[in-house]
């Protein structure tokens, strides 16, 4: 999926590995904690989480994490594009537009924003922690922006 350009980033995080392919714009949540700071603790790892019940997010995925053969191509960092394995950026507080909402959600203006399955950010608030607010309605590609706040 995508992120737009038009974003604000107040607070990210850099603390996670992630060991599976993801486009950005999606909400991560964790997998396995790492322990103390966990700068460089590999055991800390998150994931797009397969349902919204029982997801712990803690941002939402800045970047591409991609499984190239790099000796034959390189990571593209234009494309802020992250190996397999490597650390990601996650968003914790800040504006984002997106288009990883829930298939078939029709978020408004100043409704709830939830994680979702797979990743995605929703409008359903059943057995899912919220994530920020919606700050618009999905225009004709399918992307909103989302204020996001994870404390």
């Amino acid at each position: 999926m995508a992120l737009k350009a038009d974003r604000i980033e107040l607070l990210t995080d850099i603390s996670f590995f992630m060991n599976t392919t993801a486009g950005r714009g999606g909400v991560v949540s964790v997998v396995t904690g790492g322990s103390g700071v966990a700068l460089d603790d590999a055991s800390a790892v998150v994931s797009y989480a397969a349902a919204a019940s029982g997801a712990k997010p803690v941002g939402l995925l800045l970047a591409d994490v991609v499984n190239l053969d790099l000796t034959r191509q390189h990571i593209n960092w234009h494309k802020d594009e992250v190996q397999v394995g490597g650390k990601v950026t996650v968003l914790r507080q800040g504006q984002v537009v997106t288009n990883m909402i829930t298939p078939g959600a029709t978020p408004t203006a100043g409704a709830s924003a939830y994680v979702g399955p797979s990743g995605y950010v929703g409008t359903s608030d059943t057995n899912a922690v919220k994530v920020g607010q919606f700050l618009s309605s999905k225009d004709s590609d399918g992307y909103a922006k989302v204020s996001v706040n994870i404390a």
